[in-house]
């Protein structure tokens, strides 16, 4: 039988949805383009051995914590514990890096942050009336993760300086009056994707003031925040958080490598029942967990629990090669920029762009629609990948802004790969 497209969920349909295949399918097509779309890690940190090293250090440490081999056999091959194993490890980094400080039993493991995000957003979202606001642009992931489930993203605009406390009280405000309940707001406070922005310490206080008046959990999304230009102080929002607004969802992908598909939740707010009853909403979500994907995988949680016992439970620690490279990759983007975009062709055309103060993204504002059709034209006559802004706004804005990325590629093909946009855009423009 033929199944009718426009039958199936919106999820299928919706290109905001699949704008993350089309951007691989494009990538397979022209294998040879240099690609400034791909957000993902270098793979020259990768290395075949560390995987078994980082497996073997975790089953000695339970050896060493007095698990027979029988234990430790059953522990990395066997059905787990649906919030995982490596949570006191996880505490442990959070306090060593973050100054977080949350007991294990706070931490559920997730299949990748995005299962954290359908997690989340399953759990708080009960009714039509629940809505979540978020930072717009937004990363697409938790855009998709709503479609999903059904659940109404109401968008916050960020301006120039970034994301505004005010604007998310206005926002929140109008939604109550509307009816509609805002439950939390997402947002990645350090060096976003796409925008690069990172928010004030200023700003970072404000935020949660307006979280308490305004009732709202706070979603905070920090798979950057390692990656700054210095090393000057970034506390994160739910080291902040005395009120337990904060719910913190973490990943490993861009820190350890996303084959482990390692994320997680710190979920520490107390949940009351009928009753009196109080547990952690930790354990409240492993029950969706438990019907999404049973558990985390060992054989990835005991990849990274390895990295982390061999490391001080520091990223920090364990990413001073990465952190450096990618500080060096965003300042090559930067001055690739600024040599093929000289000053007065950017006036003369209106090209500008962000200066993030850390991350992997950059958005560069166009004289040009940048589309699919443009980008389509790009990869197959120009040899470059870039990523359409549009994709992160939901009303069918960003049509004249592009994500540049500089995480993947040695610095030497950035350069021309941003040399390869120079030509597509003076080529293009009116």
């Amino acid at each position: 039988m033929a199944l009718v497209r426009e039958e199936l969920h919106v999820s299928v349909t919706d290109p905001v949805s699949a704008s993350m295949n089309f951007l691989n399918e494009i990538a397979e097509r022209f294998p040879d383009a240099i690609s400034l779309a791909a957000g993902r890690p270098y793979d020259g940190f990768f290395n075949e051995a560390d995987l078994t090293r980082f497996i073997g250090v975790f089953g000695d440490h339970l050896r060493r914590i007095g698990r027979s081999e029988r234990q430790v056999a059953t522990t990395l091959m066997q059905y787990g514990r649906t919030n995982g194993f490596v949570g006191d490890l996880i505490a442990r980094l959070l306090a060593t890096d973050e100054d977080i400080q949350v007991p294990a039993d706070a931490i559920a493991l997730t299949t990748g942050c995005q299962e954290a995000m359908v997690i989340v957003l399953r759990a708080l979202c009960a009714t039509p009336r629940d809505v979540i606001l978020a930072a717009s642009p937004c990363y697409v992931g938790i855009t998709g993760a709503a479609r999903l489930l059904g659940v109404e993203i109401v968008p916050v605009r960020e301006g120039r300086d970034g994301l505004d406390p005010a604007e998310v009280a206005r926002v929140a405000a109008e939604v109550r009056a509307s009816g509609r309940r805002p439950r939390a707001l997402y947002v990645v406070p350090d060096f976003a994707n796409p925008s690069g922005d990172c928010m004030s310490v200023d700003r970072r206080h404000a935020l949660l003031a307006v979280a308490e008046d305004a009732d709202l959990l706070v979603l905070e999304d920090d798979p950057y925040g390692l990656f700054g230009v210095d090393d000057r102080p970034r506390p994160k929002l739910k080291a902040l958080d005395s009120d337990r607004r904060v719910i913190y969802l973490g990943s490993f992908a861009k820190t350890a490598f996303p084959g482990a598909r390692v994320g997680f939740i710190v979920a520490d707010q107390v949940v009351v029942d009928a009753t009196g009853q109080q547990t952690l909403l930790a354990d409240e979500l492993s029950t969706i967990k438990s019907m999404l994907t049973v558990n985390t995988s060992a054989v990835g949680q005991a990849a990274i629990g390895g990295m982390l016992i061999e490391s001080g439970c520091s990223l920090r620690s364990a990413n001073r090669d990465r952190i450096a490279f990618y500080r060096r990759n965003l300042q090559a983007l930067a001055s690739a920029l600024a040599m093929s975009f000289p000053p007065a062709e950017r006036e003369r055309r209106g090209i500008r762009w962000s200066e993030p103060a850390g991350g992997f993204f950059v958005v560069v504002d166009v004289p040009v629609v940048a589309d699919i059709k443009l980008l389509e034209l790009s990869a197959r006559e120009y040899g470059v990948l870039w990523t359409p802004m549009a994709f992160f706004y939901g009303d069918g804005d960003g049509d004249q802004s592009i994500r540049l990325s500089c995480s993947a590629l040695e610095p030497d093909r950035i350069d021309e790969g941003v040399r390869r946009l120079a030509r597509l855009i003076a080529d293009v423009s009116p």
